[in-house]
């Protein structure tokens, strides 16, 4: 299972993963976390080490299978996404009422030092406007960015 991931990234995961599971048994323990973590100056204590396996045990045998480590990875590399987009929406979305208007994308295309005739701005609002309102919504505003 590669979470959407290429090859080589599952191939850069495992090498990390490898790196935690010092005695290969395909799984990273209590001991094992704590050892890397030390080496990272981060002194956690047994209870704490056993909280961050419990966020991705998904099974509750007390370690992290590398399946459960890159379904971790998964999930962080979505919420990173999610941030971002949403960090970028808000940019365009400057009153913050969750749509970008043509003129909110004129603002925005000015203020990153871009010149767009207004039938440029009309034309990228109505591409996007899936519901035909003509403003785009945060739905809208990924789906667009997902296509290109």
């Amino acid at each position: 299972m590669s979470h959407g991931f290429s090859k080589e990234q599952v191939d850069e995961f495992h090498a990390a993963f490898d790196r935690f599971d010092k005695n290969k048994d395909g799984h990273i323990s209590v001991d094992e976390l704590g050892d890397v973590m030390k080496q990272l100056g981060k002194n956690l204590s047994e209870e704490e080490l056993k909280a961050l396996i419990s966020r991705v045990d998904t099974d509750n045998d007390g370690t992290i299978s590398f399946n459960e480590f890159l379904e971790a990875m998964a999930k962080y590399k979505r919420g990173s996404t999610e941030q971002e987009m949403r960090a970028v929406f808000s940019v365009f979305d400057q009153n913050g009422d969750g749509h970008i208007t043509v003129e909110e994308l004129k603002q925005a295309m000015a203020q990153l030092g871009e010149t767009i005739s207004q039938e440029e701005l009309d034309a990228m609002i109505r591409e996007a406007d899936v519901d035909q309102d003509g403003k785009v919504n945060y739905e809208e505003f990924v789906r667009i960015l997902s296509e290109k």
